[in-house]
């Protein structure tokens, strides 16, 4: 009797393993070629400012005055200013540093109902991840500038304070603008988060309100003046430690 041919037996589980497998290896390289494209674009930005807040508040809001004026004055010191690159005090901040003498960039984010990058951008760089975009706003910065924003703002403002607080960033100075915005948060950190021992007192010393252009700008000099300030212009030394 002839000897038939038998077909390999098929484990539908390994096949289904084996693709997973190589779609979370073809996510892994994408995720390291943004980030790899991202760091060569902002290679020579330093020194730079992340700014954050608001996508949604008009030119004619008060704020975004502030944060225009803000972004020009800290441009014209010589400080490149990095925003999300969208609308809003995001745009207030582009077109502040766009006007100055240093260079607006946009960290731009891919989303399925697109945002429209703003137009006051010198470099602008589209990311598919936020978690790699947040790393390119904490990579570069010598500072942070928090304006008034919504759920992502906080988000933003959570994780670098997270980041110093547990000395997976350098300390570097975090200014939160607009006192009556901030005034419930910081009171609540305070009565609620420090109160409860869930957190230092001194964890407060993290960051600071202020409202004044000109003393945001001097307030962030003054912070590297300080002789105990290991941070410098001359090269960049905040990579967050991933």
């Amino acid at each position: 009797m002839a000897e038939t041919e038998k077909n390999p037996s098929i484990n539908e589980n390994d096949l289904l393993m084996h693709t997973q497998l190589d779609n979370e290896s073809w996510h892994a390289f994408q995720i390291i070629s943004e980030y790899v494209s991202a760091a060569q674009a902002l290679d020579k930005i330093t020194p730079a400012i992340s700014f954050f807040g608001s996508a949604r508040s008009s030119s004619d809001d008060k704020y975004y005055k502030l944060t225009e004026k803000i972004a020009f004055l800290l441009s014209e010191s010589g400080f490149n200013i990095i925003t999300g690159g969208g609308p809003g005090l995001m745009e207030a901040a582009s077109k502040g540093a766009f006007r100055g003498k240093s260079k607006s960039v946009g960290l731009n984010i891919v989303l399925p109902k697109e945002q429209n990058p703003n137009k006051f951008q010198d470099i602008s760089i589209n990311f598919k991840y936020f978690f790699m975009r947040k790393v390119m706003f904490v990579k570069y910065a010598f500072a942070y500038v928090v304006c008034p924003g919504g759920f992502g703002t906080l988000d933003e403002l959570s994780e670098v304070i997270t980041l110093i607080q547990t000395n997976k960033s350098k300390k570097v100075p975090v200014i939160l603008v607009g006192k009556f915005f901030w005034e419930g948060l910081v009171g609540w950190l305070d009565h609620s988060i420090i109160s409860e021992n869930f957190a230092n007192k001194d964890d407060l010393n993290i960051f600071k309100v202020l409202d004044d252009p000109k003393e945001i700008v001097d307030y962030i000099f003054s912070c590297y003046e300080n002789n105990d300030n290991d941070l410098s212009f001359e090269s960049n030394n905040l990579n967050i430690h991933l």
